[in-house]
């Protein structure tokens, strides 16, 4: 009887903790972004704290303040950088002549009335103007445009009051380095301390590396696309840059999604200008060179990222990944390699006995 209630209470208890996940999963998001945070800004309180004036040293309150300051003023920098560039794409893109640009793709746009009349899309007495104004009114009406501006409301609400959460986490864990190792132990039992604290230690050293190749792969990336953008003369050649390189941040799908973002940019960009005639010109320069930049990415960049440092095969991590976007869409790919590199942590720590356990892990233990 006793042995039946010790598993009852074992079972309400991962019950509760599970309900208490589901419920504030994001308090759960907003400390491990403030960890990768605290990871991230650790060697700047580190330089901080280094620094004197004779006998007289910064206090390392104030060196945690200073790196918060550091990591914000970053952010803001880049806002800087690159909301001024979108503006004056918007107004670029506000100063395409439609009616010029309706007369000279008229035979393509007749070509896909004809194919869209062809496959019963639309009836064949309406034209495929009529057809793109009757979506959009449908679309675009008072209630639905009530109903984006609450939700924009709403949702620039939930960013501050999260991004306020993230940084006052963050600074008690730059404040103090092991306060967030710590609060791991206490929901660990105290025979397990000492593999729980090499467990930590392991995965946030990969982690670590890998988060640096990330953001290495984004800037590269980044890097390539607009030089030779600006070199081969096409204009907004940092602003496509800069989205080709940052869409990179989803694995295999984000160099998809950033090609076509950094080729409609310098599409629209050149109608603006009205120069139909270089349309094409421009979308070889601009195919030429994303196709250029990913092949650097996908052969040189992303097996160093994804394979090398976190320890794992190519095609180990290609299948986690596909794992990670069919349970939860872009977000699961962008978290499948940190989740799966602590999980291997954890394993051949814990689960060694397991030769499948040892097989997947082998490149870590030989790293250690």
């Amino acid at each position: 009887m006793k042995q039946v209630l010790k598993y009852v209470g074992y079972f309400a208890l991962i019950a509760v903790v599970g309900f208490l996940i589901w419920r504030f999963w994001f308090m759960i998001a907003w400390i491990l972004m403030a960890a990768i945070l605290s990871f991230i800004g650790r060697p700047v309180v580190r330089f901080f704290d280094g620094l004197h004036v004779k006998k007289w040293k910064i206090p390392h309150a104030v060196s945690t303040l200073l790196t918060l300051l550091v990591i914000i003023l970053t952010g803001l920098g880049i806002l800087a950088i690159f909301v001024p560039l979108i503006l004056e794409q918007a107004q670029t893109i506000s100063q395409i002549d439609v009616s010029r640009l309706a007369e000279n793709l008229q035979g393509a746009l007749q070509w896909i009335e004809d194919q869209l009349q062809g496959f019963g899309v639309i009836p064949e007495s309406q034209t495929i103007e009529d057809f793109i104004v009757l979506q959009v009114k449908s679309v675009v009406n008072f209630n639905s445009v009530t109903s984006t501006a609450t939700k924009l409301v709403s949702s620039a609400g939930s960013f501050f009051v999260g991004l306020f959460s993230i940084l006052f986490i963050a600074f008690f864990f730059l404040k103090d380095e092991g306060l967030f190792e710590n609060a791991l132990l206490l929901l660990v039992p105290v025979k397990h301390h000492n593999a729980t604290s090499k467990v930590i230690d392991e995965s946030k050293n990969l982690l670590m590396r890998y988060f640096t190749g990330v953001i290495l792969e984004v800037a590269g990336v980044m890097g390539i696309i607009t030089i030779f953008l600006w070199i081969l003369g096409v204009d907004n050649a940092l602003l496509i840059g800069f989205f080709g390189g940052m869409m990179n941040i989803i694995p295999y799908l984000g160099p998809v999604i950033g090609s076509a973002i950094g080729i409609t940019l310098g599409l629209t960009a050149t109608l603006a200008t009205g120069s139909y005639s270089d349309l094409f010109p421009v979308l070889i320069k601009l195919v030429s060179v994303f196709a250029g930049a990913n092949f650097i990415d996908n052969n040189f960049l992303v097996p160093m990222i994804y394979s090398s440092s976190v320890k794992a095969h190519p095609l180990e991590i290609f299948f986690i990944i596909i794992m990670g976007g069919s349970l939860a869409g872009i977000l699961g790919m962008l978290l499948a390699v940190p989740v799966y590199t602590v999980l291997r942590v954890i394993a051949k720590e814990f689960f060694q006995q397991y030769r499948i356990v040892r097989k997947l892990t082998e490149k870590i233990e030989s790293d250690t």
